[in-house]
């Protein structure tokens, strides 16, 4: 018998919350710079660390994604708890990293 995970559970929230970003910055790098080193996208941005500042909260902004997904199924609180907690995480990474050239 095999024993499955409760699927409303603060853990899993926390899990998909970090993991889902993590992830998606790393494929959405891994494709700019494939594209990069084809000549289709240069490597000149607006500013400092444009890129990596965009494709983070694009990756980060993906959880709404599934946020939503657990928030049409309403009695999945924990799960959706988990990963609010998660995103405040990685906006707060964000932040840390990326203050200085923002202002």
């Amino acid at each position: 018998m095999i024993i499955m995970p409760q699927k409303n559970a603060l853990w899993l929230g926390l899990l998909l919350g970090l993991v889902v970003p993590f992830v998606a910055y790393a494929l959405l790098l891994t494709i700019y710079e494939q594209l990069e080193m084809t000549g289709i996208v240069s490597r000149d941005g607006l500013s400092p660390h444009f890129r990596e500042r965009t494709l983070s909260v694009v990756a980060i902004g993906l959880n709404a994604f599934i946020f939503n997904y657990y928030a049409r199924r309403r009695f999945f609180v924990n799960t959706m708890r988990g990963m609010v907690i998660a995103t405040v995480i990685c906006v707060g990474v964000w932040m840390a990293l990326f203050w200085k050239n923002l202002f």
